[in-house]
């Protein structure tokens, strides 16, 4: 009996829903680093950051084609709702986050409909780079609220749960940040393995032929967008809370620069691109700063150079049909 379509499209969600042993194996690492890196908390708790605010920017750029150069500002209005909300009504790290969420989820619903007007690669560009350099302006303008230059002083953060304390040691920061990160995964995985996600994949090969069988293109990219801010929206919170302090470093482009560094490292299209590129970029951060401090930025774009230009294509197809099994 011929198979319907409706049947293999299940059986394709039920493939890719399956977990592979590699990523038991890496989720296994991730969590024992907790207990057998006791020294390295607060570098772990930056990696975890990155990499959810990398796994933000693979949901719209790997999954559904948009690409962006003002990623950063979800990140960086994140971080300063977060800190705001600190001050002004409540220390409660979850609040926080979930107002962070809102705000970021917001901004991206406003701005989405800005990137779907032209649909093309370079308006794309310009329309997310002009909003990052929009909230940089603001927050820097808005010094009565911001602190501006001088950052956002004050910003203290409850224990969580009522019961684990933030440390100078960033050992709550570390299994709180890794723990958020955990399950934002999860719930990305889901999506990106869904009916939804696949209407996605389509849609970045090809979005007239997507439309044409259905395919409500706007409203999915639009949705995608608003979910991906989301996530960097949380991560720019995260950021704020583990370190407790907001600078406009949070909104500057280098953020969106660096994520998508990240990005070309671990590989873009799979989810654990992000994760194993926020990794690598750390690592190499850490290891060419303390060799030479005043040029390790060279030696990072050396390497990413090299990446591009003898990246093995077929490997990197490989892991990425493997991250969506």
């Amino acid at each position: 009996m011929t198979a319907t379509p409706q049947t293999r499209t299940r059986a394709l969600l039920g493939r890719s829903r399956r977990w592979h042993w590699a990523e038991w194996l890496f989720w296994a690492a991730a969590f024992a680093s907790f207990f057998l890196l006791p020294d390295h908390h607060l570098l772990l708790t930056e990696i975890a950051i990155l990499a959810l605010f990398a796994l933000s920017l693979d949901l719209i750029l790997g999954h559904a084609g948009i690409v962006s150069l003002g990623h950063g500002a979800f990140f960086g209005l994140g971080a300063y709702v977060a800190g705001l909300a600190a001050i002004h009504w409540t220390a409660d790290p979850l609040a926080g986050l979930a107002l962070a969420a809102l705000a970021a989820g917001a901004l991206g619903l406003v701005s989405a409909p800005l990137l779907l007007i032209r649909a093309n690669d370079l308006t794309r560009l310009m329309v997310t780079l002009g909003i990052a350099m929009l909230l940089y302006e603001a927050a820097n303008r808005m010094a009565w609220l911001t602190g501006g230059a001088d950052g956002l002083p004050g910003v203290l953060i409850d224990p969580i749960l009522g019961r684990f304390e933030f440390d100078l040691f960033g050992r709550t920061g570390h299994a709180y940040a890794l723990a958020v990160l955990f399950v934002l995964f999860l719930a990305a995985r889901r999506v990106v393995t869904s009916p939804f996600g696949l209407s996605l994949q389509a849609i970045r090969e090809n979005p007239l032929r997507a439309a044409s069988i259905g395919v409500p293109v706007g409203w999915r990219l639009a949705a995608i967008y608003a979910f991906a801010a989301v996530y960097a929206g949380i991560a720019g919170a995260l950021l704020t809370q583990t370190t407790m302090f907001v600078s406009l470093d949070v909104a500057g482009f280098h953020r969106s620069a660096d994520v998508l560094l990240v990005l070309v490292l671990g590989g873009v299209g799979y989810l654990y691109g992000g994760l194993v590129g926020a990794i690598l970029f750390k690592l190499l951060h850490e290891a060419l700063s303390t060799l030479t401090p005043q040029y390790w930025q060279f030696w990072i774009g050396l390497i990413l150079v090299a990446i591009v230009l003898a990246a093995p294509r077929r490997l990197i197809a490989r892991l990425r049909e493997r991250g969506q099994r």
